[in-house]
């Protein structure tokens, strides 16, 4: 009688253990830790100077950590680096590319530098750059560059694509092309990390997010989890005449939370729609505070964001 051997987990595409990274005396990740799996979109969110692409750029081979693990594919990155940039494709924050070059120019040559690649009509298609393949890089919009450096990073056909805040400088149209290239890279079973601003963004394409703040994981799981923990919320959004003192809106009880998310704009977190409204215009009645704008809405990933940002700078402090 014959036994089949016991089934074994693939490895993570991407293990991350206890890394950490310091310039002088600051550390600019102080413990981070997480796994990727295959065919897996996992989100890296963050405010700025938080850690996010210093941690890509670590993955990515570009800088090396003061301490910890870092293993893509199951290998050490700094130990197998020629291997692993023939498997990995990188869209940076910020490129600066040979001006001079048109776009079909630039893709033959990214293509004549890995062992495989894709073709050129592929790429093309994938990010509707016919009509600007003549066209010197220099003279590109904004959002065709963005497309070119996307076609880029997916010129080696790679099984692990970095995007660092890949949709900045799209219009809405463009965005949505690239959600679709996303998606389609996940069925065909390529792993996906990705660095965004847009929260929509983030839970129309995530698996997975993990939240940094001042080098370290606050918070990590599927949007759904992160939002269901702010599931007894609800969202009171308005803007006022004057500045307000924020202390004095939770004074009611009505009020959990409140801040201001942009000049003259703020944000009331409650636990009961009615209460909370009826706390809002009372106080604004009593302070002679004039209210405009007031939209209310459900937990979203957005608020997870803001609020996880908010308990670690009141810890660190």
């Amino acid at each position: 009688m014959t036994t089949n051997p016991p089934l074994v987990a693939a490895p993570p595409v991407v293990q991350i253990d206890a890394l950490r990274k310091r310039y002088g005396e600051r550390w600019v990740l102080d413990g981070v830790s997480f796994d990727v799996q295959r065919g897996e979109i996992f989100g890296f969110l963050g405010p700025n100077g938080a850690g996010k692409t210093t941690t890509l750029e670590i993955l990515e081979g570009l800088r090396r950590p003061t301490s910890g693990s870092v293993r893509l594919f199951g290998m050490e990155v700094h130990s197998h680096l020629r291997e692993i940039r023939e498997r990995i494709g990188v869209s940076l924050q910020s490129t600066d590319y040979w001006g001079l070059l048109t776009v079909r120019e630039t893709l033959q040559l990214f293509r004549g530098m890995y062992k495989r690649s894709l073709p050129l009509d592929e790429l093309v298609e994938l990010f509707d750059l016919g009509a600007c393949l003549k066209r010197p890089m220099l003279e590109l919009s904004g959002g065709n560059y963005q497309r070119v450096v996307l076609a880029l990073a997916l010129v080696n056909d790679p099984e692990l694509v970095f995007l660092d805040e890949p949709t900045t400088g799209l219009d809405p149209s463009a965005r949505r092309m690239l959600w679709d290239v996303v998606r389609s890279l996940r069925s065909r079973g390529r792993t996906v990390i990705l660095t965004t601003h847009y929260m929509e963004e983030a839970e129309a394409l995530c698996g997975r997010v993990a939240i940094i703040n001042q080098g370290r994981i606050v918070e990590c799981g599927t949007p759904d989890e992160l939002v269901s923990g702010l599931a007894a919320d609800v969202a009171i959004s308005f803007s006022a005449d004057a500045p307000i003192a924020l202390d004095g809106l939770q004074q009611g009880g009505w009020c959990k939370d409140v801040r201001e998310i942009e000049h003259g704009k703020y944000l009331a977190y409650c636990g009961d729609l009615g209460a909370g409204l009826a706390g809002l215009i009372a106080w604004a009645t009593a302070t002679r505070t004039v209210l405009s704008r007031i939209e209310t809405r459900g937990p979203t990933l957005d608020d997870v964001f803001l609020r996880s940002a908010l308990a670690h700078r009141a810890v660190a402090a």
